[in-house]
């Protein structure tokens, strides 16, 4: 006499934290999780520049000094170098650079493209406030220089003028890169990026009105700012159906390029 056992029914219990995260299945909480990650990276130089500069450590007093020294030495001999750094460090300042942001807000919500438009909208403006903030909370005192050639009102860490070119040299450049096709063209987005990043920060260690670690720091917080925004931004397109994209490469919305994508919303 047979017996007949009933199907066992497989164990289907809820997957783990750590399953969700990590399961390809699961892409928008791996992508979520990986964007985590990179921003996390990224914040933790600044977090320890930060500590450092709170620590008044010794070895970075010594070379925020000497840097300061030599580069205010060179432009006491050379005032046509000052002359230049100064309408550099107006020209660039970041009042100018989100009017900028301001624009090309304005020209993507011309074009449908809304969600990208509150990318950068927003980018400009979380880093805008972020930055006012920590120089509050930091409270560091700008360089004291005999005989100065230029002077700067507040605290001095972050650079204020640092961060906001970071952040407008990386919305410009990762909206605009899918205009600028694989040739020539890229590479010269780039290179404007970066020096308009660069010697903004320069002008301002240059005129004696910020230390080398205030300038850097500005960087590094404009980085983070703009890698957890566009991290954001792909993860929300790639849920939407539409093609990953390496933002360094493509832009953040390759899209964009075509009125009437799907960037619409």
């Amino acid at each position: 006499m047979s017996t007949h056992r009933p199907p066992v029914l497989a164990r289907t219990g809820q997957p783990s934290w750590r399953q969700r995260r990590f399961d390809r299945d699961q892409a928008l909480g791996l992508r979520l999780t990986l964007a985590a990650a990179a921003a996390f990276l990224v914040l933790v130089p600044f977090a320890l520049l930060t500590l450092l500069v709170l620590g008044t450590w010794a070895p970075l007093h010594r070379v925020d000094t000497a840097v300061t020294d030599a580069l205010h030495g060179y432009a006491q001999d050379h005032p046509a170098w000052v002359v230049l750094m100064r309408v550099w460090t107006e020209v660039f300042a970041p009042m100018p650079l989100r009017a900028v942001a301001l624009l090309l807000v304005v020209w993507l919500l011309r074009r449908g493209a809304r969600r990208l438009a509150l990318w950068a909208a927003t980018t400009m403006v979380v880093g805008g406030l972020v930055g006012p903030l920590l120089k509050l909370l930091v409270g560091r005192d700008r360089p004291e220089l005999l005989d100065p050639v230029a002077r700067a009102a507040g605290y001095s860490f972050p650079s204020g003028h640092a961060l906001n070119a970071t952040l407008a040299a990386g919305v410009l450049l990762l909206v605009l890169l899918p205009y600028a096709g694989r040739g020539a063209a890229r590479g010269a987005l780039w290179v404007a990026a970066v020096l308009l990043t660069v010697v903004t920060g320069l002008s301002r260690v240059t005129l004696g009105v910020h230390f080398t670690s205030d300038v850097v720091g500005g960087w590094l917080l404009g980085v983070a700012v703009v890698a957890a925004t566009s991290a954001a931004f792909t993860s929300w397109r790639a849920d939407t159906g539409l093609r990953p994209v390496r933002s360094t490469r493509d832009g953040v919305a390759p899209e964009v390029e075509h009125p009437g994508s799907g960037l619409r919303s």
